[in-house]
């Protein structure tokens, strides 16, 4: 039934598309060489996306995640937000140019916060570029959830054993010379991947290339210090919803100062709260093992 209702999605996505542009729709890749170490990135064209849904459904068919709810689809008015069982989310807002459609999901930021602020390493910035989450290092702490200016990391507060749930960019599938799955579903070329160079450069064409179709900015080259997530948009990026008051300066510089003012609470406090982390788990197993 899922997969009946993501093709239907994604005929639907090609069609509106093929039908508003006109335009050959292509979803680009580029395959990155083994000595090179520069960030993998997306770039998302909002001015391409048809608001097919095709990407959640991909996204939650690779990551074993329930199916979309049928009924739960984008409106203008209603903001839709990832959460435990959705990394990523389709949106669309009334702008000045029409009804545009926006897809959301972690930003993958060059200096994350949310990976500054796990004590334990448990959020993690890998050298390719995609922020992972790692639940054999996690101690459950949230600092992640809280730090992180676009509010992505969700908690299951409804499990017993919970995980951070969050885009990791497809980061297995990456490693294996595969696209992300969202890049690879996407019916109307909306998503592109490669390098964060080659994406931004692929932006800066597109702009230039048709000034009337694109607002003059990518929402992503310089917010929060960079994201390897970026957007393009037809309109202010106020429009559909954006955070346009993120700062452009890393947000892990904001305590850094503090962090190492402090040092032997920087570098203790990690390790006594993942003793007590792993002290605490052993203690909970015992009882279990005795009540059984």
């Amino acid at each position: 039934m899922s997969i009946n209702r993501r093709n239907f999605l994604k005929a639907l996505g090609l069609t509106g598309v093929a039908v508003g542009t006109g335009k050959k729709l292509n979803a680009a890749a580029a395959v990155k060489k083994d000595n090179d170490k520069e960030f993998y990135a997306i770039l998302y064209d909002s001015t391409l996306c048809a608001g097919c849904q095709g990407c959640e459904w991909e996204c939650a068919l690779e990551h074993g995640l329930p199916d979309p709810d049928l009924e739960d689809i984008p409106e203008v008015g209603k903001i839709r937000k990832t959460n435990e069982t959705r990394r990523t989310v389709i949106n669309v807002f009334s702008t000045s140019k029409g009804e545009v459609y926006v897809k959301n999901s972690c930003k993958h930021c060059n200096q994350p916060a949310c990976a500054t602020a796990c004590l334990t390493k448990a959020m993690y910035k890998t050298e390719d570029g995609p922020v992972i989450w790692r639940d054999e290092k996690c101690m459950g702490c949230r600092y992640c959830m809280v730090s992180c200016p676009y509010d992505v990391p969700k908690f299951e507060y409804h499990s017993s054993n919970p995980d951070i749930v969050k885009c990791d960019m497809c980061w297995d599938r990456v490693k294996e010379g595969k696209l992300p799955a969202c890049v690879e579903g996407c019916p109307a070329g909306a998503l592109t991947f490669g390098t964060r160079r080659e994406m931004i450069a692929e932006a800066r064409k597109r702009i230039n290339d048709n000034p009337d179709q694109y607002y003059d900015h990518i929402y992503g080259e310089y917010e929060a210090g960079g994201t390897s997530v970026l957007y393009l948009s037809p309109v202010p990026f106020e429009e559909i919803g954006f955070n346009t008051s993120v700062m452009n300066k890393p947000y892990p510089e904001l305590t850094r100062g503090f962090l190492y003012s402090v040092p032997a609470i920087f570098v203790l406090w990690p390790a006594i709260l993942l003793g007590i982390n792993k002290a605490t788990s052993r203690s909970n197993n015992q009882i279990e093992e005795e009540n059984e």
